[in-house]
């Protein structure tokens, strides 16, 4: 494994290189957008779980406000 990668980080780039290689010759568009919501919503979810549903253990977890995990929360309908 190459230094300063992680197992995470090789998981993104091989199921990318697979979407990619599932398109074909078709250009992919918005791949940032896509990634994100792919994403953001289990974080969320793992970390609520982790912090025993506490929003302000969670927003501690993740480097974010209580307030704008409550925002992400609403927006991807976990509360």
């Amino acid at each position: 494994m190459k230094k300063n990668v992680t197992p995470l980080d090789e998981s993104v780039r091989l199921n990318l290189a697979l979407y990619l290689e599932d398109l074909g010759q078709i250009e992919p568009t918005n791949m940032w957008d896509m990634v994100m919501r792919c994403v953001e919503k289990p974080l969320l979810e793992t970390a609520m779980d982790h912090a025993g549903g506490n929003q302000s253990k969670a927003a501690d977890m993740l480097g974010i406000t209580r307030n704008t995990l409550r925002k992400k929360l609403q927006l991807h309908q976990l509360i």
